[in-house]
């Protein structure tokens, strides 16, 4: 019902910049809140970035001043810039979408995309 689809990750040098895309797409009704997430091999899927729907954001000690998190709302696509990158950052970045559906009004859902690697070399 609701598709995610992430783009931009590769591999970069430390220090340099990355930024990532999430498209939705989908019986959305409303979209509560947006965030990025990362995991690294043998780690805790950890969250990187909030945005809440009232335009309110958070982030994770270990990125923030580094990471931004926003989103066009005419283009239904979240982003996350991400600048003065460490190896450190290297792990599988995934967008993740709390929505309403158009057919359940009264529950909210959460999606995920399939994951894009971000790889940063020191």
């Amino acid at each position: 019902q609701v598709q995610l689809v992430e783009s931009g990750g590769g591999m970069v040098q430390a220090g340099g910049s990355l930024r990532l895309s999430c498209a939705a797409s989908g019986n959305i009704f409303v979209i509560n809140a947006m965030g990025w997430y990362r995991q690294a091999p043998g780690k805790q899927r950890e969250l990187v970035a909030v945005l809440q729907s009232g335009g309110s954001t958070n982030y994770a000690d270990s990125v923030k001043g580094r990471f931004t998190i926003s989103r066009d709302n005419a283009k239904n696509t979240l982003f996350l810039q991400m600048n003065s990158l460490k190896p450190e950052d290297t792990a599988v970045y995934y967008c993740n979408h709390n929505v309403t559906l158009t057919t359940t009004l009264f529950q909210v859902y959460s999606y995920w995309g399939q994951g894009t690697q971000v790889t940063v070399s020191s």
